[in-house]
């Protein structure tokens, strides 16, 4: 076997359990958010859990694919070990990003779901203290 396909082989047997090891942390972990956001409507949160990770899987797998191209032929072992590390990290960059993006979401989701939980603001009664009384 050449080492380029070796690296191929190499490179989709570390991005694929990687992308999988992120996707299921971020299931696991993201749920507690949603259900929060959702107001404790279980059934939604786990459904758009769901589905958040499928977008993810569809996402890095697809860019984990695109990427396996290598533009020279890999001659040695060197270059093995040189084209995987690249690869593997631009990888881990991308799924990084992924995580931080989810991140921003659920943060963002939660954020809103805080605030339809309180309601308006109430406008103080009688005296504030400054000698304006608002409903005097």
């Amino acid at each position: 076997m050449n080492p380029t396909v070796i690296t191929y082989a190499i490179y989709v047997c570390l991005a694929l359990p990687l992308t999988i090891w992120v996707a299921r942390t971020l299931h696991r972990n993201g749920r507690i958010f949603l259900v929060d956001c959702f107001h404790g409507n279980e059934e939604l949160a786990d459904s758009v859990n769901h589905l958040l990770v499928v977008g993810f899987y569809l996402i890095n797998i697809g860019f984990v694919s695109l990427y396996l191209r290598i533009a020279q032929e890999v001659v040695a072992v060197r270059g093995v070990f040189e084209a995987v590390s690249a690869k593997v990290g631009v990888v881990m960059l991308v799924l990084g990003a992924m995580h931080f993006f989810n991140l921003f979401v659920f943060t963002r989701l939660r954020r809103r779901a805080e605030l339809e939980r309180r309601g308006p603001p109430v406008l103080p009664q009688g005296k504030t203290g400054t000698g304006f009384a608002p409903n005097a």
